[in-house]
């Protein structure tokens, strides 16, 4: 067996409306409702909201509101990412500092949503790759 890339993840929010607010209106990702299900796009990717634990089955045994640490990459500075999100006067937590991903060294801000739930945004260095 082989894993070769992340589908989608899932996270159990305690309001929708707070969720969708942060998501789609400060991070700017693609919101649909289909079958009853919240579900936001980036990329090939997508993040499936539970509106309260184990919606869906099957599902993780201890859903919690807020305790996911996710990191998304995004493709332009960070400093005019971070002036963005601050811009739609939404709290940066922490950043921009120096982190080391997956391909190299990348630049960071982060915030937390709704639910408490850790989002960094990362960018890499051009030199990274």
């Amino acid at each position: 067996m082989r894993i070769t890339g992340l589908d989608h993840i899932v996270i159990t929010t305690a309001d929708i409306y707070k969720c969708i607010a942060f998501y789609a209106g400060v991070l700017g990702l693609r919101h649909e409702l289909k079958n009853g299900k919240h579900a936001f796009y980036l990329g090939v990717q997508k993040i499936n909201i539970h509106c309260r634990p184990a919606e869906f089955l099957p599902a993780a045994q201890r859903s919690t509101y807020g305790s996911q640490d996710i990191c998304l990459l995004a493709d332009c500075d960070i400093c005019t990412i971070k002036a963005e999100i601050e811009a739609k006067g939404y709290p940066i937590e922490e950043g921009v500092v120096a982190r080391h991903g997956d391909c190299g060294a990348m630049q960071s801000i982060y915030l937390r949503d709704a639910d408490g739930n850790l989002i960094e945004i990362a960018v890499y260095e051009k030199n990274s790759k």
